[in-house]
């Protein structure tokens, strides 16, 4: 165990954080309540990158923070994603303490944490199966309430298993951890009545399927390109997953099939510009409704959102389509209702008519939305109250 002084001083930060997240609605039964004021984030994040700007106004990633002071130990337990690693391949040292680059690792917003463990239903005798071990944190919160034999946790990376590993000891808990690639679950054969996820997937892997039994219950985030969302999915005895985004709103970063970085997202080459139009949907409609960029990714399957920044400096907002076919709209100025597009000139008036659909149901949220995934791999979405259905792949 850790020093129980430090332990000690944790202690009623751990139960504030537990407090707050009851208090928010994210953690709803005392199991977890218990959990969250047990388990000392502080051992799992000792040191953790905060993002500022510096003084030439560059946004960087400021190391050296960490619960080694009180004020540290205070920051670690509170709601916050705290970031505790940067992709090497994009990572660039600033100045002494700062980097740019894009985060590959994180401890969770205990918000969202304690909102799909509440989602996941776990229930006593219940095996787990974690894809994407991280820090530890999570893996120690569900072997608090389960019982290191019943959890299992996988991680791409060697080297954070390790780390969580040790960890994880130093608070007391030893859940089955393995080193792989997520997306093919625990290649150990066992089947789980539980998987949760703390990466994004574009699709419910058919492994996970295999590792489930009618009756399990699947917990991810599922990205769709231009949005996406957690995902509650109970797998029948058909092998189908059926169920609905959650009330719990959150994303994570991507899975990864490598253990160092990213790839490189493979993109068309834009199309030419063919011109200009007026359009009623703006960019700040779009970026102002997490809702409504759900309902976008269903109408437009395969697109995203990019920025665009021209010759003059200004800065667009653009949906780009899996053809190079593109739409952008400025984020400011003058011009904010106004459309430039290339390639398929009907990509914007597919984005008119989701807003149109959106608005004329009510603008309904996200949890109002169904998602399956079919035996085949094949994923569909609907709204729920009437029915009306997008496949997705």
């Amino acid at each position: 165990m850790s020093n129980p002084t430090d332990l000690d001083r944790a202690r009623p930060h751990m139960a504030a954080l537990a407090d707050a997240l009851a208090r928010d609605g994210a953690i709803r039964t005392p199991a977890w309540s218990q959990a969250f004021s047990s388990v000392p984030r502080h051992l799992f994040v000792p040191r953790w990158y905060v993002q500022e700007r510096n003084e030439r106004g560059i946004s960087v990633w400021r190391e050296g923070h960490g619960a080694a002071t009180d004020d540290g130990l205070a920051a670690a337990h509170r709601d916050e994603t705290l970031v505790t690693a940067l992709d090497p391949d994009t990572a660039e040292r600033v100045d002494d303490t700062a980097w740019t680059g894009v985060p590959t690792s994180s401890s969770t917003l205990p918000r969202l944490m304690a909102g799909m463990l509440e989602d996941l239903g776990v229930g006593d005798g219940h095996r787990v199966l974690e894809i994407g071990t991280g820090t530890g944190y999570n893996a120690a919160l569900l072997c608090h309430r389960l019982g290191d034999r019943l959890v299992s946790s996988v991680d791409i990376d060697p080297a954070v298993v390790d780390t969580a590993r040790d960890r994880l000891a130093v608070a007391g808990f030893a859940p089955r951890l393995v080193p792989g690639d997520g997306i093919r679950g625990n290649l150990t054969g066992d089947r789980f009545d539980r998987i949760i996820a703390t990466c994004s997937v574009p699709a419910v892997p058919a492994a996970w399927i295999g590792q489930s039994r009618p009756g399990t219950i699947l917990v991810t985030d599922i990205a769709l390109g231009i949005e996406g969302g957690l995902v509650r999915l109970e797998v029948d005895e058909q092998g189908r997953a059926l169920g609905h985004f959650t009330t719990t709103g959150g994303r994570f970063m991507p899975a990864r099939t490598d253990a160092r970085t990213y790839a490189a997202p493979r993109r068309p080459r834009p199309a030419a510009g063919t011109g200009v139009r007026r359009s009623r949907v703006t960019a700040a409609d779009v970026r102002a409704h997490y809702a409504f960029r759900l309902v976008l990714a269903f109408h437009l399957p395969g697109a995203e959102i990019v920025h665009h920044l021209d010759d003059t400096g200004a800065l667009a907002f653009q949906i780009q389509g899996p053809d190079g076919s593109w739409a952008r709209t400025p984020l400011v100025g003058e011009d904010t209702g106004t459309v430039a597009h290339g390639g398929d000139p009907g990509l914007w008036s597919r984005v008119e008519d989701a807003w149109r659909w959106w608005n004329g149901a009510g603008r309904p949220a996200h949890d109002r939305f169904g998602y399956a995934r079919e035996a085949d791999g094949t994923a569909r979405v609907w709204h729920i109250p009437d029915g009306t259905r997008w496949n997705v792949t």
